[in-house]
């Protein structure tokens, strides 16, 4: 997989929240996406951010003392960007549900004041799921890296 690039904090808002709130049916406090900086349809790429800040609810009772993100939420923000890259390969009336998680690797924490890059590349889609390589970074560290699995189910059928 390629790897997330380090100069992602000066690249431009590609998609701003109030954009992924029209595709993605998280909302407060499960979205956890809040801007897109690229995606590349042709190779199948998306390069998303999430700001963390220590005002998110789980801090509270996530090692107080020492607050970091818990791992499988960072797990959801990357799921949730590969989401949105579904919905722009033209998969916007399905909804991607988890069905694996494979070769997940937990490399360094996240705490509250990081900039989260999620980078997603797609190994492969169709119409009932699919599979992304997946990786978190803070600055040039891994935070977390994942090969996700998932299904495609109807919306109206949710």
């Amino acid at each position: 997989m390629n790897e997330c690039p380090n100069e992602a904090i000066d690249k431009p808002i590609l998609m701003d929240i109030a954009e992924i709130l029209k595709i993605l049916p998280q909302r407060f406090p499960i979205l956890l996406v809040d801007r897109i900086l690229e995606i590349d349809l042709e190779k199948n790429t998306i390069l998303g951010q999430k700001n963390v800040t220590i005002n998110e609810h789980y801090f509270e009772g996530h090692f107080p003392g020492a607050p970091i993100m818990p791992g499988v939420l960072i797990l959801e923000a990357l799921a949730q960007t590969g989401g949105i890259m579904l919905h722009q390969k033209g998969f916007g009336d399905k909804i991607a549900l988890f069905l694996s998680l494979n070769n997940v690797k937990f490399r360094n924490p996240v705490k509250p004041g990081d900039v989260l890059h999620l980078y997603c590349e797609g190994m492969f889609f169709s119409s009932k799921g699919g599979r992304v390589k997946a990786r978190a970074t803070v600055g040039s560290k891994t935070a977390v890296e994942a090969e996700i699995g998932f299904a495609l189910a109807d919306k109206n059928l949710i």
